[in-house]
C-alpha cells in the first residue's frame, strides 16, 4: 500500500505562492493517478487537481489557471504549485491516489492565506 508524506504548506498573503510536495512510498507510484485534495474547516474534503500516470491533468474550476499539478516518477513525488492564492484556498492539503486505496490519508499540510 502507498504511504504519503505531504509538505510545503505555510502562511502566505493573498496573491502569494506556495509549492506543495507529496512523497509516496512504494515502487509502483508511477502507475497511479494522483490527486491533491483539500479540506477547509467545517467543509468536506474536495479534489482540486489530478494527474494521470501519463501526465494528463484536470483541475477544479475554483483553482483552474492558478494551480499546477506535476509529478516526478523518479522521485515518487507529486507537486502542487499554487499561485495567486486567495483566502478561500485556506485548508489542509492532502495528496492521495485516485481511486483511493482504502481509508488511508497522510497527515496533510496546512495552507493559510491571510493578510
Amino acid at each position: 500500500q502507498v504511504r504519503l508524506v505531504e509538505s510545503g504548506g505555510g502562511l502566505v498573503q493573498p496573491g502569494g505562492s506556495l509549492r506543495l510536495s507529496c512523497v509516496a512510498s512504494g515502487n509502483i507510484f508511477s502507475a497511479y493517478t494522483m490527486g491533491w485534495y483539500r479540506q477547509a474547516p467545517g467543509k468536506q474534503r474536495e479534489l482540486v487537481a489530478r494527474i494521470t500516470s501519463g501526465g494528463s491533468t484536470i483541475y477544479a474550476d475554483s483553482v483552474k489557471g492558478r494551480f499546477t499539478i506535476t509529478r516526478d516518477n523518479a522521485r515518487n513525488t507529486v507537486y502542487l504549485q499554487m499561485n495567486s492564492l486567495k483566502p478561500e484556498d485556506t485548508a489542509v492539503y492532502y495528496c492521495n491516489t485516485i481511486p483511493l486505496q482504502g481509508s488511508y490519508w497522510g497527515q496533510g499540510t496546512q495552507v493559510a492565506v491571510s493578510s
